[in-house]
């Protein structure tokens, strides 16, 4: 084969060839250098992550990969055999490929790499997802790359990817627990529905976030115990998270006995409302005698506290409670007593009558 090339080929078209593929390395390797040496440092003053993984991927530019490219430009001027030349062909435009994919990558990992960072500042488990993320973009790319490249050399990849679909349900079905809860950890950081410290509540059970890992997510109650959630199915429950609170809607109510008069009955709303109206950081929403219960009348009261805090809203309602108490006695007013109350007074009154000891009546035994 060498034979014929030389055969075909004068000497002066040889020198020429080799010429021509070294001027073009050489162009290549300068071109590198350029990018690396002068744009590359100017690029990564910018702000933008984007343009600066651009800038760092200039120096995944391998040597190996650009001398198959010199010498097929090199080679474009000779009379080469058809299999030669279809050899030299696909081994330069594999290394094309490859060398894309190495630019791809090093832009991939400095990208994720950077954004890690930046959200390692404001959200640690973002920062868990973004390395999870990195990792299956470039298993992703190198994927498609090797699936090209066997293109190139001629396998039927039809059947190999046919066959790694097969592979992939099945490993899919195997492990589907753990890669739902890998996705759910990945939905959670991604759109998230709580962060770490959120109080949250789901079904009768409430905590605050303390981690949120790759397949649970752990709280911490109110009694103190921790409270390990798989991610998946904490995703398919119905998430309260009190710490998007931005107000608390507050409703009480307040029961006074029949025997009250109706001037009494009348004013006891704008009492209330006087109360709850004076206090800092509430807006009133109504306060109305809402019905006639079974053994009281009954008033409801409503209004907002304009903060999630929970320990002002518990002062708040203190406060309120303690103004009423005051009310009541200023106006000649009572708290109704729970009809329970009387029924269970009365049955223990009827029990001590029956346990007390008869005191005799008719003339005593002489001692």
């Amino acid at each position: 084969m060498i034979r014929q090339i030389l055969h075909d080929n004068s000497q002066q078209d040889l020198l020429l060839a080799i010429a021509i593929a070294l001027a073009t390395l050489l162009a290549l390797y300068a071109i590198r250098y350029a990018l690396t040496a002068w744009l590359a440092p100017r690029l990564q003053t910018r702000k933008s992550s984007v343009v600066q993984a651009w800038a760092a991927s200039f120096a995944a530019t391998s040597f190996w990969l650009l001398l198959p490219i010199a010498v097929k430009v090199g080679a474009n001027g000779l009379t080469l055999p058809a299999k030669v030349d279809s050899t030299l062909s696909i081994i330069a435009l594999i290394a094309f490929i490859v060398q894309i994919a190495l630019w791809a990558n090093r832009a991939l990992v400095q990208w994720f790499a950077s954004e890690t960072v930046r959200r390692r500042q404001i959200d640690a488990e973002a920062a868990t997802a973004m390395t999870i993320l990195g990792f299956l973009a470039r298993l992703v790319l190198w994927t498609m790359i090797l699936l090209i490249v066997l293109d190139q050399l001629g396998f039927n990849i039809s059947g190999l990817i046919a066959g790694l679909g097969i592979g992939g349900v099945a490993v899919a079905l195997a492990v589907q627990n753990i890669l739902g809860d890998l996705f759910a950890s990945l939905a959670i950081v991604l759109d998230k529905p709580f962060v770490v410290g959120d109080f949250i509540i789901v079904g009768d059970m409430m905590g605050s976030i303390e981690r949120v890992g790759l397949k649970t997510t752990r709280v911490r109650s109110l009694s103190g115990e921790q409270l390990v959630f798989s991610n998946d199915d904490l995703l398919k429950s119905r998430i309260r998270n009190y710490q998007k609170l931005q107000e608390r809607r507050v409703v009480f109510s307040v029961a006074v006995p029949y025997d009250t008069p109706r001037d009494k009955l009348e004013r006891l709303p704008g009492i209330i409302r006087d109360i709850v109206t004076t206090r800092e950081k509430v807006r009133i929403d109504r306060a109305h005698f809402q019905g006639i219960g079974n053994a009281s009348f009954t008033f409801e009261v409503v209004y907002f506290v304009l903060s999630p805090d929970f320990n002002l809203y518990m002062d708040i309602q203190q406060a309120i409670n303690l103004d009423l108490v005051s009310a009541f006695e200023r106006e000649g007013l009572e708290f109704a007593v729970p009809v329970q109350a009387f029924r269970n007074t009365a049955a223990l009154g009827a029990g001590e009558a029956k346990t007390a000891p008869q005191t005799p009546t008719g003339p005593q035994p002489a001692q």
